[in-house]
């Protein structure tokens, strides 16, 4: 019989931190996952994580771990295919590790992913834009922080994490004015800032004070800004809004949307599409094909350089066998 612990001890100081020198933020997500998992196994079978035989994490435990992620903590299926990617690189670790066990190894790695409905993203129309970008109240230390925050989100695209890790010396506002992140998959880039946005951050500034090393957008405390604090003042600020712009109100506004709304507003502008993924930093410029889904104005457009279609008078179908019209009462 071969413990769990060790495995799952090497995957991670020898595999994922030595070999791949993953992202925190991969780390903790990998961790997370195990976490849960090991709570789950130790629950149905009333053991502590430490005495976890392998042979006992099969394909049948995991499968109902992955169900239990849905129906008990109504995980979404995205995030039930994450923990299921998470246990299926442990499981590929192990096959060059332990051959014993390779009936068992495969039969995991034949759990395949769930299949899930891609909704249509959600951005901001010019008028709701500028309504939230207004609540915020510029009299306060705290209500030029958010101005300043939530317009550099919108104009860059910056992910929640990018901008919450940006520091004072990230920000170059001189010629050629931009900012420098460190984003996902460490990849570093530089996203030119408009006029206005630089008017805010100077503003900004002037009022944050504090060393270059320091983080840009603070908290009150002077610490690093949390992703669901972030998530909150947008939801604060959207809510403040729809009292004078009501279609707010039907809509969850997150901080994602700032970033659909850069790309929609990016590509109603004209901008290639390489270049949307450039700025975004997107790995593939088909990403940024969602964007093409989302704005109706595009498929509009191109709908009136159409020339209209022949017009014929509508026929119903009407089957002329029994099955077919079974099938058709379906």
């Amino acid at each position: 019989m071969t413990l769990l612990a060790p495995l799952l001890q090497g995957f991670f100081s020898d595999r994922l931190i030595a070999q791949r020198s993953v992202t925190p933020h991969t780390l903790s997500a990998y961790r997370d996952s195990f976490r849960l998992l090991l709570e789950f196994a130790s629950k149905r079978l009333k053991k502590v994580p430490s005495d976890l035989y392998l042979d006992e994490i099969d394909a049948t435990l995991i499968g109902e771990f992955l169900g239990h992620l849905e129906r008990s903590r109504h995980n979404s299926i995205r995030t039930r295919n994450l923990r299921l990617a998470a246990i299926r690189s442990f499981f590929r670790y192990l096959a060059l590790r332990e051959p014993a066990h390779l009936g068992l190894i495969q039969r995991v790695l034949a759990i395949g992913q769930k299949k899930f409905e891609r909704n249509i993203v959600r951005f901001l129309d010019p008028s709701e834009l500028e309504a939230i970008l207004a609540a915020p109240d510029q009299k306060t230390w705290l209500g030029r922080r958010d101005h300043a925050l939530l317009l550099m989100t919108v104009q860059t695209g910056l992910r929640v994490s990018e901008v919450t890790s940006l520091r004072s010396e990230d920000l170059h506002l001189g010629p050629s004015p931009h900012v420098q992140c460190r984003g996902k998959g460490r990849k570093e880039r530089c996203t030119p800032l408009t006029q206005q946005t630089v008017a805010a951050l100077r503003a900004w500034l002037r009022q944050r004070k504090g060393a270059p090393s320091d983080p840009l957008f603070p908290s009150v405390r002077g610490t690093v800004l949390s992703r669901d604090a972030v998530a909150w003042l947008v939801k604060k600020y959207a809510e403040t809004a729809s009292q004078k712009l009501p279609s707010l109100k039907n809509k969850s506004i997150s901080p994602h949307v700032f970033r659909h709304t850069a790309a929609v507003r990016l590509l109603q502008a004209g901008v290639d599409r390489s270049v949307i993924a450039l700025w975004l930093g997107h790995e593939q410029v088909e990403t940024t094909q969602i964007y093409l889904h989302a704005d109706l104005s595009i498929k509009e457009r191109a709908l009136a350089r159409t020339a209209p279609l022949p017009a014929q008078s509508p026929t119903r179908y009407r089957p002329d066998d029994k099955l077919l019209a079974f099938l058709q009462g379906l």
